[in-house]
């Protein structure tokens, strides 16, 4: 019987792993789901469910040189993590923000962790925190809606995969990546531009010497809007949810009419049974008095460019043969800009109930566990807004390290007539 090849991690996984090893500012996925009571036996359910499935694995290095880490499963999870005592519901977001502050390395054990907390006057709320090494956004959300209605695909424990596997990936990838690479040298001495590129974003690496011991703590924020509402402002400004959600990042970020870069995830899935990430990152130039209309337009340009790489024509596989120090150099964090927009989509609709529990509403984000005073003042990044859609709710999840989030966020949407209902607003 032929054994099953290992499952090799691509070049986005390591590009987030490496924030795991200290090179750029760790991200992690946390999804939080606020609503009825749920009883605890049937969110352990849920819990072992996800264990067997896509979520668990540990990442192991490769043996030989050159070869990528390999996904290894069958880990065993962390349990779940219920508070001893109710939470008031004005301490949601600040609760969540504590959660997602537990380890998920996923080279050190499982790369996701469950935790729940029953609400003041009745309720729960539940946060499931993931390394983006293992799931994006979508195949997360995907994953957990497997698991609550049983439908997850068990993944057995891996095979042993002797060292001439990793030879093997290692000619591979030598194979793959060399010509290309020649090509790419071979562009720099002809063209200017492509050695210009190579200069153009000169990378401070981490320095532990450096203190900033002044810097603002990010101010995060999760709201709810009327979804009809949204939908019906964005086809009167003759734009797209989704413009129109980049249209508002612009105005909370915004000072003056000063140009932002905006970075955006695209989603690149089609295998619908697996977690792992499948986005590029794009990028617009959007100034905070622009309409829908005009940011809808840069938005279909953008999406015909190629997505943001390596520099100055280099394969993106060169990034997984070099060492750490040098692909951060060379590609940093790509999705590093003035402000990140990701417009997770709808919310698989078997996440509105868990057990007998109805969702009163869903927020899904991008959290930085461990980012301290020096990584923050050093981050290019001021804004980070993530949207989903439940049912006639869309959620916005706003992370801003500029003071003042919570009345610019009012005046963005104000600005649309449209109001937010907050997460940390009593009952």
């Amino acid at each position: 019987m032929r054994r099953p090849r290992a499952q090799r991690l691509r070049v986005v996984d390591e590009m987030f792993l490496r924030t795991h090893r200290g090179y750029g500012t760790p991200v992690v996925m946390q999804g939080l789901w606020r609503g009825g009571d749920v009883d605890a036996s049937e969110l352990q359910r849920v819990h072992d469910t996800l264990a067997l499935g896509p979520l668990s694995h540990t990442v192991v290095r490769p043996r030989v040189p050159g070869a990528r880490p390999r996904r290894q499963h069958g880990t065993a999870p962390w349990p779940i993590e219920w508070a001893t005592q109710p939470i008031a519901r004005e301490s949601v977001v600040l609760w969540a923000d504590e959660v997602a502050q537990r380890p998920v390395d996923p080279t050190a054990g499982a790369g996701w962790r469950m935790a729940a907390a029953p609400l003041s006057g009745g309720g729960t709320v539940v946060s499931l925190v993931c390394s983006h090494v293992v799931a994006d956004a979508r195949g997360l959300a995907a994953a957990i809606a497997a698991a609550m209605v049983g439908e997850a695909t068990r993944v057995p424990p891996d095979p042993e995969h002797p060292a001439r596997d990793d030879l093997a990936d290692a000619a591979r990838m030598v194979t793959v990546v060399g010509a290309r690479t020649l090509r790419a040298v071979a562009g720099l001495v002809r063209h200017p531009s492509r050695r210009a590129e190579l200069r153009s974003a000169p990378v401070r690496l981490p320095d532990s010497s450096d203190h900033h011991d002044g810097a603002q703590a990010p101010e995060a924020l999760i709201v709810d809007v009327d979804a009809a509402r949204w939908d019906a402002e964005a086809a009167r400004t003759g734009g797209t949810p989704n413009s129109l959600l980049v249209t508002v990042a612009a105005a909370i970020a915004g000072i003056d009419d000063t140009a932002l870069q905006v970075s955006i995830p695209v989603s690149r899935r089609t295998d619908t049974d697996s977690a792992s990430n499948a986005i590029d990152m794009t990028e617009v130039t959007v100034h905070p008095s622009d309409s829908p209309a005009t940011v809808r337009a840069l938005l279909r340009g953008a999406y015909l460019q190629p997505p943001m790489s390596s520099p100055a024509g280099f394969p993106a596989e060169l990034l997984q043969l070099v060492p750490d120090r040098v692909a951060y150099r060379l590609a940093p964090d790509p999705g590093e800009r003035d402000v990140l927009c990701s417009n997770i989509g709808p919310i698989p609709v078997a996440l509105s109930s868990l057990g007998g529990a109805r969702a009163e509403a869903i927020a899904t984000r991008a959290v930085h566990p461990g980012i301290d005073a020096r990584q923050l003042a050093a981050s290019a990044n001021r804004l980070s807004v993530y949207l989903c859609r439940l049912g006639e709710t869309y959620t916005l999840s706003l992370v801003s390290k500029d003071p003042g989030l919570r009345d610019r966020t009012a005046a963005a949407l104000a600005a649309h007539g449209l109001t937010a209902h907050h997460w940390d607003d009593p009952a």
